[in-house]
């Protein structure tokens, strides 16, 4: 098998945390080949689209976990599987990936996750498809409009539809000297619209991660605790990673959104979950994998590979 991993550079992440390194690791125990690319190195002529991609091993070593080889131009369709892994901001870079990679599941390429449903599936808004399962939520562009929303619920979060990693997401209360020059500028003066959520009190107790997996959760999900003064239960924000059983809830808000999943090729999907509700629904480079299998000796990567080998096409 070949696989190709599109991702940010290998070099700079974290090899305890990545779980991109965790799906590669699962395929050299497999015997696949891996390749690393960028979404630079994609190119297209009337001929197919190609990659300059490097042949890679990675190692679960924290002082030296990978070693690329020059690059190769490869047809897309001389891949088994591409794993769309690439980090946001999902700009226009990304969506031009997303077609490149839509061709190469044209030639029979299993492609993790499906490159139309990266498009479709907004990591804010795809929750609305799902209005039972949220909180009381705004979006909008409209300044007056959103200032009348946070009179109404007194606290609230707002945060950009295209971020990761707890960047710009602000916690407002009615009469913050901040909210006006905030929105400003989140806005873009009323020309971009943003989500603005309830504040959920149950924050506390953390900001639930639950992997699934062709729309079946991992058992465990992990909460991120804020810090200490700090209400972002985001991993690059400071929080502290819990591992924790899932309860009725959380399987029962799996339930609701699993069909959709699946219908949309949708196959590792992150669901975060603040108390009883949905707040996202991350579908580019979800994360936490690392995390869960040490705290409860798992390998989600491994019932990830058990699902893409069971999708994969004979070649001829």
């Amino acid at each position: 098998m070949k696989i190709a991993v599109l991702m940010d550079d290998i070099a700079n992440i974290n090899p305890k945390k990545d779980s991109s390194l965790a799906m590669m690791l699962e395929a050299m125990r497999r015997k696949w080949e891996v390749y690393t690319l960028d979404t630079t190195d994609l190119f297209a002529d009337k001929e197919g689209v190609y990659a300059h991609a490097s042949p890679t091993t990675v190692a679960d070593n924290p002082e030296h976990w990978f070693e690329k080889q020059p690059s190769q131009i490869m047809i897309l369709s001389a891949f088994d599987v591409i794993l769309m892994r690439k980090d946001p901001p999902f700009d226009m870079n990304y969506i031009y990936a997303t077609y490149f990679l839509e061709q190469a599941e044209k030639q029979g390429v299993l492609v993790v996750n499906k490159a139309q449903s990266l498009r479709d599936a907004n990591e804010k808004l795809f929750a609305l498809n799902f209005p039972h399962c949220i909180p009381k939520t705004l979006v909008s562009s409209n300044q007056t409009q959103i200032k009348t929303f946070i009179a109404t619920q007194q606290t609230v979060v707002v945060k950009p539809l295209d971020g990761m990693g707890g960047r710009d997401i602000f916690k407002f209360e009615t009469g913050d000297s901040e909210i006006d020059v905030t929105l400003e500028r989140l806005t873009n003066n009323s020309r971009r619209p943003i989500m603005v959520q309830e504040f959920l009190p149950e924050i506390l107790k953390g900001d639930k991660r639950i992997l699934l997996i062709n729309g079946k959760p991992i058992d465990y999900a992990l909460a991120r605790i804020p810090a200490k003064g700090n209400f972002k239960g985001n991993l690059a924000a400071g929080a502290l990673g819990v591992g924790q059983p899932l309860s009725k809830r959380d399987y029962w808000l799996c339930e609701q959104i699993a069909p959709t999943l699946q219908a949309k090729g949708l196959m590792f999907v992150g669901l975060d979950v603040i108390g009883n509700t949905i707040t996202e629904i991350n579908v580019t480079s979800p994360t936490c994998i690392r995390e869960l299998d040490m705290q409860f000796n798992l390998n989600i990567a491994g019932v990830l590979f058990d699902a893409i080998e069971q999708k994969i096409k004979p070649r001829k």
